[in-house]
């Protein structure tokens, strides 16, 4: 559990910068996810709560940590062996539709990394497809609920 506190902590001291973020920074988040990975799914969890709650500003950088993390899992461990991908799955529209709530200029941003996970293979046409839709505005997004 101590390194699952230790990303956390890497993670959310991206709060207080303003983007874009360093390379150092990404490696280091990224670092540190993996050296938690026996609790990937908090991992995971940490990561979708802070895309949630982080100023608009950071939704895309948000994103880019995902990213990391997910292609350093695969070129560490293999795509069979890969934890992180399959599990940032199951939430994946919200986790977008969160991350669409950025600033305008940084939805092409984010249709890049889709396009860069098409093109790579990180994850299948089928996935990345609804998730390019949600961009373009051609899927509707569910109202929120009242008292959000």
């Amino acid at each position: 559990m101590e390194a699952v506190n230790a990303f956390n902590m890497e993670l959310f001291s991206m709060i207080d910068m303003k983007p874009p973020i360093s390379r150092a920074k990404m490696m280091s988040v990224t670092k540190s996810a993996i050296k938690a990975i026996k609790l990937y799914k908090h991992v995971v969890q940490i990561v979708e709560k802070f895309i949630k709650k982080c100023k608009p500003e950071l939704k895309v950088p948000g994103l880019y940590v995902v990213d990391s993390i997910v292609r350093q899992s695969r070129h560490q461990f293999g795509v069979d062996k890969d934890v992180f991908g399959p599990r940032f799955l199951k939430n994946f529209t919200e986790t977008f539709q969160n991350l669409y709530h950025c600033p305008e200029d940084d939805k092409s941003k984010i249709v890049r990394v889709l396009n860069l996970w098409q093109n790579n293979g990180v994850f299948d046409i089928n996935i990345i497809q609804p998730l390019m839709d949600l961009a373009n505005g051609t899927t509707v997004l569910e109202p929120p609920l009242e008292g959000n």
